[in-house]
């Protein structure tokens, strides 16, 4: 949803109700199941910053929903799960209700397979879509929608990775406009040459990295790629605020997180094979042990004196360029659970991320993330699940979620310097 400053709610309501207002719109209760589960809910968890000064606000959804041709592919993820949990009939429209329960107005979804389903069920709630298949054999691909009343579609572009060597994975870019003029506006027309400042612009991307946890190489390109090309549109377009969201098949405390929250990497530093922290068994955080094994488990802990081992064509697909080593992109990009303080339901991790956002026998922990760079302000996010009771469910999906994954959520401001950018002086 787009609301305007805070100032211009009604003066009955202060921005002390607001909380509570919102609260009946916050949750998505999960009742009590044949696990044993007990009721609990997803509950919003507010930024301690003073957003009064902000302007229009966003809810960005980031959601794996869980190919259906993926489920029936590894059905051994799925041992603990009633089949009729795994039916897609039932699952989409879960996700549907989710979906409205959280007040949406940009959703970004990884492994679609059935896009014309769900264009029709949220066509149906406003929203318009942009769909980009993956190439080769898999039938799954990302999907944009956003409220067509909310926005203007500006620009759109996709990124398959086979054409860099990045196997079949893919990504999307979209530059969307802010409608504060008129909301039930046809998708707008108007070039980068040809801008307005009366409305909030932004670029909004969709990934999904491949998961092959041996493939550092590609997982890191894949990132990169996105990384510079969503930075490229950004500055096309008068140097507008990022936001990037996906299932990133890497965990927090991997290099490929630090790539992005820090804004460079050091390749020579990490192994290729553990560039995104999959297989790591942390013993200190017993959930996010993988269940894959314990052979396949490879450290994290890389001396500084000692240099890993990486092949020319390796570099390259990682780095972009022959011969180096030290990656950096031009993105300050801020997590969205890491910027605002953790509620008391301990859904958190050490920096402020999920504890875990997919579930499934053979893995708990964190890979899906919502980036943003500093112009936008997180109000509030909505708090994952707590570790007691996702192990009650013994796996997702089950009877009250669609997918394997939790969907991330978060409620963005745009700052007042925002509004101000390279092309304030275009007509």
């Amino acid at each position: 949803m787009v609301r305007r400053k805070r100032e211009s709610l009604p003066p009955a309501i202060s921005r002390d109700d607001y909380p509570s207002k919102r609260r009946r719109h916050s949750m998505f209760e999960i009742s009590a199941s044949n696990h044993g589960v007990s009721s609990s809910s997803r509950k919003w968890v507010f930024s301690s910053e003073n957003c009064s000064d902000c302007t229009d606000t966003i809810v960005v959804v980031s959601y794996n929903i869980l190919g259906v041709e993926n489920a029936s592919n590894h059905m051994d993820l799925y041992s603990n799960i009633p089949r009729r949990f795994l039916e897609w009939g039932r699952r989409k429209r879960l996700i549907l209700d989710e979906i409205n329960g959280y007040n949406a107005s940009i959703l970004c979804f990884q492994e679609v397979d059935h896009f014309d389903d769900l264009d029709d069920l949220f066509q149906n709630n406003g929203f318009k879509s942009s769909y980009k298949a993956r190439t080769g054999e898999a039938n799954d691909g990302c999907a944009i929608f956003w409220k067509d009343k909310l926005f203007s579609l500006l620009h759109q572009e996709d990124i398959e990775f086979q054409k860099f060597g990045l196997r079949n994975n893919v990504a999307q870019l979209c530059v969307l406009e802010v409608n504060n003029d008129n909301p039930e506006s046809d998708t707008c027309k108007l070039t980068s040459e040809k801008q307005s400042t009366r409305n909030n612009r932004f670029v909004i991307g969709n990934i999904h990295v491949l998961f092959n946890p041996n493939r550092g190489d590609i997982k890191l390109g894949q990132v990169r790629l996105l990384i510079d090309k969503a930075y490229k549109l950004s500055q096309e377009w008068g140097n507008i605020p990022v936001i990037l969201a996906g299932d990133l098949n890497s965990v927090p405390q991997s290099a490929i997180y630090k790539f992005l929250s820090s804004s460079k990497l050091d390749v020579q530093l990490h192994d290729r094979r553990n560039m995104s922290g999959q297989l790591e068994i942390r013993p200190n955080h017993r959930y996010f042990r993988s269940k894959i094994g314990d052979d396949a488990s490879i450290s994290m802990s890389v001396s500084r004196q000692m240099l890993y081992k990486w092949s020319a064509e390796e570099l390259i697909l990682a780095t972009g360029t022959k011969g180096v080593t030290q990656l950096q992109h031009q993105l300050k990009l801020r997590s969205a659970y890491s910027g605002i303080p953790a509620g008391k339901l301990r859904t958190r991790d050490d920096i402020g991320e999920p504890l875990a956002t997919s579930y499934h026998s053979k893995f708990m922990g964190t890979v899906d993330y919502i980036w943003h760079s500093e112009e936008l302000i997180p109000v509030r996010v909505l708090e994952t699940l707590p570790i007691d009771i996702l192990r009650r469910t013994r796996g997702l999906p089950n009877e009250n979620w669609g997918s394997d994954h939790l969907a991330v959520v978060c409620e963005f401001a745009f700052a007042k310097s925002a509004e101000s950018s390279d092309s304030c002086d275009l007509p």
